[in-house]
């Protein structure tokens, strides 16, 4: 048998699931939409009068592990555009003849076909027949999709698919999606009591409060990270007049994402980011050389119009709040400042408990603004920083802002998926644009250039991401709620309890008492299905003692410490709010 790649495996098995739904459903059009291979598998669109369900996808499957076993030869035809749309409309595949309509001139244009009675548009490559196929497959959900992304035409069913060379890979990764599951921060906030949704406000979140706690505590933490770094925080209004949009070139490239009003007659705009705020306020004062590098970070809030197919619980909403920051600096001084970026991001990444990270270097897009002398000019600035850091990285060829290119950080979490976190953007046009000026070493005017950055990015999604990473289990200093006290019996040690957690209290920490009547088994099993990071139990022996029964998450036993051993203990860990590296500086 041939050897295949396992893309060109994976775009056949998305063929032979087509074919399988056309035999499976006779009686009814079954429109095929576009069907490309992904990371692990591979996805089909298709419009038909039945609505899939988990039992459709068993049965698919069945019929695909059937068509394998007929080893249907698979041909190749190159064909006219006219050819081609014949061809399909006697198909009545209609989704197909508009692709095909689309196809750039001069474009080959071919299709494969299965045996008699299937056939598909694809440019391939595809295997010689079905029999070459493994079955190691797994068909795995479905969803809406519009077809081609366009709210105003039909919705189609997306089947999801997992597609693999092999059994034991295939296995290893929907052992994978089943961890996946269990950590999904959907899931997860609401058992933790951490954020809701409401239709009210579709796909923004209401953060409870633990979530809040949770939230300002990352807020925290990056204000001291700031105070290392040399950052000074700002405040910024949320609506503003469009021209400011039109100057900056968002209304532009970006309107069709922003939310409109109109105020007195005027035109406004809830601010979709931060960065034309941030160059105003720059433009308000007189700066030399010697103020620069200037560093703005900015915890407003921001508005952004998300399609309601695209939006996903924390990961993708409509309202959100970055850990932003502006940076104004001379040309000469980039170098320097993206090494000290690369520092501040790599010792937050590493003190989240992210092990892998990976840079990507991306360049001009197709729809960007400022002339190519401009991005030349910042493209290699860039790359030589990033040559000069040392660190691996890939180029991401288009994927730039439409102001500047971008270096863009992505971490794999505990089960190995990779998010993107971090961003550091290069701009030469905002300052040309607005005008901004500053006075250089000969007393003369420069243009200043201007780093976007973003380290946790989101903190909407950094919580989704992160709740996943720890599995909704967080670090002591982070945790929303860091203690609970438990008295074996409240008439008996109630009030001691209470003593305790006011110390505590008093020395800053989360903590609360469970005095509810309820069985001690109850309790402490709540405690863990809450992942509180440490459980005191307070009876008879440790009221006697000045003691407590200490219990962490995921221990499977207690132990018992004095008190003052307890204290020290919650210090210690509390003192990992702040990386190692700069506990002597914050």
């Amino acid at each position: 048998m041939a050897k295949y790649d396992l893309d060109t495996i994976r775009h056949s098995t998305a063929h032979l699931m087509a074919q399988a739904i056309i035999e499976l459903f006779p009686n009814e059009t079954v429109q095929l939409g576009i069907g490309p291979t992904i990371e692990n598998g591979f996805y089909y669109d298709v419009e038909m009068e039945t609505r899939l369900t988990d039992e459709s996808l068993v049965q698919i499957e069945e019929k695909m592990r059937e068509i394998i076993k007929r080893a249907l030869p698979i041909t190749r035809h190159e064909v006219s555009r006219a050819e081609a749309i014949t061809y399909f409309k006697n198909l009545k595949q209609d989704l197909k003849c508009e692709l095909i309509r689309d196809l750039p001139e001069g474009e080959v244009i071919s299709y494969y076909t299965q045996g008699d009675t299937f056939a598909d548009l694809c440019t391939g490559p595809h295997v010689m027949n079905t029999g070459h196929l493994p079955q190691f497959f797994k068909l795995l959900h479905t969803a809406g999709a519009y077809w081609r992304g366009d709210q105003t035409r039909p919705m189609l069913q997306r089947i999801y698919a997992a597609s693999f060379e092999k059994k034991a890979e295939l296995e290893q990764h929907l052992t994978e999606m089943e961890e996946a599951k269990k950590r999904d921060h959907r899931k997860l906030g609401k058992e933790l009591e951490l954020f809701i949704f409401d239709p009210v406000a579709p796909a923004s979140p209401f953060f409870m409060p633990k979530g809040a706690l949770l939230y300002n505590g990352l807020v925290e933490f990056m204000r001291r990270i700031y105070t290392k770094f040399g950052y000074q925080e700002v405040i910024t209004p949320q609506i503003l007049d469009v021209d400011l949009w039109h100057t900056s070139g968002h209304y532009e490239k970006y309107h069709e994402n922003m939310y409109f009003t109109q105020i007195d007659e005027r035109e406004f705009a809830l601010k979709p980011m931060n960065c034309p705020c941030h160059m105003l306020m720059f433009s308000h004062f007189r700066y030399s050389y010697r103020d620069l590098p200037l560093r703005f970070a900015d915890f407003g809030r921001l508005h952004r119009y998300e399609k309601s197919g695209v939006v996903s619980g924390l990961t993708r909403v409509r309202t959100f709040c970055q850990d932003d920051a502006h940076i104004f600096i001379q040309f000469d001084g980039i170098q320097e400042e993206i090494q000290t970026l690369m520092d501040m991001f790599f010792t937050a990444y590493e003190h989240f408990g992210f092990k892998k990270i990976k840079i990507g270097l991306s360049t001009r897009p197709e729809k960007r603004v400022g002339s190519d002398e401009t991005w030349d000019k910042a493209e290699s600035a860039l790359k030589s920083a990033l040559d000069n850091s040392g660190r691996d990285y890939f180029v991401n060829e288009g994927d730039g802002a439409f102001y500047g290119p971008k270096i863009d950080i992505q971490v794999a979490d505990a089960i190995g998926r990779y998010f993107q976190l971090g961003t550091i953007q290069l701009d030469f046009q905002l300052p040309d644009r607005f005008d901004l000026k500053f006075a250089n070493q000969n007393g003369e005017m420069e243009r200043p250039v201007v780093i976007h950055r973003a380290l946790l990015g989101s903190l909407e999604r950094f919580i989704g991401v992160y709740i996943e990473h720890v599995a909704g289990a967080f670090p002591f200093w982070l945790a929303p709620e860091q203690i609970v006290i438990i008295p074996v019996k409240n008439e008996l040690h109630l009030e001691y309890s209470q003593n305790l957690a006011k110390k505590l209290k008093l020395q800053g920490y989360r903590v609360r008492v469970d005095d509810r009547n309820e069985s001690m088994g109850l309790k402490t099993r709540q405690a863990q299905t809450g992942k509180i990071p440490y459980m005191l139990v307070v009876g008879d022996k440790e009221m006697q003692t000045d003691c407590v029964s200490i219990r962490n998450y995921g221990a499977l036993k207690a132990e018992t410490v004095t008190n003052e051993q307890a204290f020290e203990l919650f210090k210690t860990m509390d003192a990992e709010k702040v990386p190692a590296s700069l506990r002597d500086i914050v």
